[in-house]
């Protein structure tokens, strides 16, 4: 994932998704939008058939699907998704995702907080 954010965390400001990563005829675009000590926000993009293998994250995860049909792996459980849905990940899942179509999608991650 690309580290240096689009949006900057000390100011108000705003972007157009469908240009801060557009859909390539291959491969996957990825951009990170936002990175604070709580939270990283990064916009997807996968052409037709493109696939992140199955990984886990120390993070909780919350991703949209903006435009777009994937297989969605949670736990080597499939879900067809389309735009619109929106999937919660517990820390250390395993997960995977096969684009259908040309997809975009976006992933919010928070680290879990340490107790006290």
């Amino acid at each position: 994932m690309k580290t240096s954010a689009l949006l900057s965390n000390q100011e108000p400001g705003s972007l157009a998704l469908a240009e801060a990563a557009p859909v390539v005829g291959h491969g996957i675009v990825s951009r990170t939008l936002l990175a604070t000590p709580e939270l990283r926000s990064v916009v997807f993009t996968f052409a037709p058939e493109q696939a992140l293998t199955e990984h886990t994250s120390t993070s909780r995860a919350l991703i949209q699907i903006l435009s777009g049909e994937c297989e969605f792996s949670v736990a080597g459980t499939p879900r067809m998704m389309k735009a619109g849905d929106l999937l919660h990940l517990p820390p250390n899942v395993p997960h995977a995702v096969l684009a259908k179509t040309a997809l975009t999608m976006l992933l919010v991650l928070a680290p879990e907080r340490k107790p006290a």
